[in-house]
């Protein structure tokens, strides 16, 4: 029966999921997947943000834009928190400035 016992015990082999070396290699799992986040999510996202609200600050009169809902309109007045745009002919509507989709490149409107 003993030797029963002990071919048993040594068909098992070592014990898994104990011990410091599968600590470790969770830890550089878990690393591992939030560093794939870091540099596929969050870090384009910070960077799309800063990107925009550049470009948000860099909105002066005579400019073209676009509105996030795709209204055109020229900038002919602003504040720290609108913007009023020229959409036609004595048309001027105020907007949010966060509204603002895009700038349009190349175009300024010298009416403004």
């Amino acid at each position: 029966m003993n030797e029963a016992a002990r071919i048993a015990f040594a068909a098992l082999g070592p014990p898994s999921g104990s011990g410091p070396g599968s600590v470790v290699t969770q830890l550089l799992f878990f690393a591992a997947i939030f560093a794939i986040f870091y540099f596929l999510l969050i870090r384009p996202q910070q960077k799309q943000k800063k990107e925009r609200e550049r470009m948000l600050a860099s909105i002066k009169k005579g400019d073209r834009v676009v509105t996030s809902s795709g209204m055109h309109g020229t900038v002919v007045g602003l504040n720290e928190h609108t913007v009023v745009l020229k959409v036609a002919d004595q048309v001027k509507l105020e907007f949010d400035r966060s509204a603002i989709g895009r700038a349009v490149e190349g175009q300024r409107d010298k009416d403004a």
